[in-house]
Formats: structure tokens, C-alpha cells, sequence
């Protein structure tokens, strides 16, 4: 099984209009950030976990519409931190690959046999799964 652990603020930040409208409305930005990898998860078949700072006294998760595993680091720990547990936990087992700027839990997940990069290279890989769907439904519509 194929895992892809994103650290949600790296991304939001990172991502000129995820950030803009985290500035007016964080909520939204959360949500378009998970619509985004809802379809990434679909198109590719990888299971995505998204982990976003914060969000109550202690750590918790759910699943979003579509799938995709969502968890709150809670009050007290990072989303680096979940991202470095689970990948410590999960990546002798599964392929996992971790999306963050940060460097110290790029090299963390490295350390327990995960792969890493950056959230400009999970951008690519977005927009590269956006045109192949595109590209397969314009083939199914010409026959």
C-alpha cells in the first residue's frame, strides 16, 4: 500500500492561493487544501493523510468526504511530530512518501526508510494527476 502523509500547513502556506484565502478565511483553506488531495487520492490510487496543527486539547482524526484520513495535532505536539510517529511506525510496512518544507522531518522520514519532498514537488504531482483524468476523459468522450 502506497501512503502519502502531507503536513498541511507547509502546504497551505506554500501555495499562493491557499494562502491568500487562509488569510481571510482558515476554515476554507483547510477544506480546499483536502478537496485538492480528495482528488489526487482518487486519480492515483495512493492513500493520502493530511495532518494539520492544532484543533483541540489532545491529538485526533477523522476521515474526510471522499477518504482522506485527516489529523489534528491536538494541543501540545506538531504536525511534525504525528507526521514523524506515523512514519516511524508505518514506513518498514507501507511506501511512504511525506510532502513538507520542512527539512529536519524530511530527513526523519528518510531516517525510517520514507521518502520525502517538498510541497512544490506534491503541487506537480496535483496538477500532473489533474491532466492525465483530463486526458482520459477526453479520450472516453471521442469513442
Amino acid at each position: 500500500m502506497r501512503y502519502l502523509l502531507v503536513d498541511a500547513h507547509s502546504a497551505i502556506f506554500s501555495w499562493p492561493d491557499l494562502h491568500d484565502l487562509h488569510g481571510r478565511n482558515a476554515l476554507a483553506a483547510r477544506e480546499g487544501l483536502t478537496r485538492r488531495l480528495t482528488a489526487y487520492q482518487d486519480a492515483s490510487g495512493v492513500r493520502v493523510v493530511v495532518v494539520f496543527d492544532g484543533k483541540g486539547a489532545k491529538s485526533n482524526s477523522e476521515t474526510a468526504p471522499g477518504g482522506v484520513q485527516v489529523f489534528y495535532s491536538g494541543g501540545g505536539k506538531t504536525a511534525d511530530c504525528i507526521i514523524e510517529r506515523l512514519a516511524a511506525k508505518y514506513a518498514s510496512e507501507h511506501e511512504i512518501t511525506v510532502a513538507t518544507n520542512d527539512r529536519l522531518v524530511q530527513q526523519t522520514v528518510i531516517t525510517f526508510g520514507g521518502l520525502a519532498i517538498s510541497v512544490d514537488a506534491l503541487r506537480d504531482l496535483i496538477g500532473e494527476a489533474d491532466r492525465d483524468v483530463a486526458r482520459r476523459i477526453r479520450r472516453m468522450r471521442r469513442r
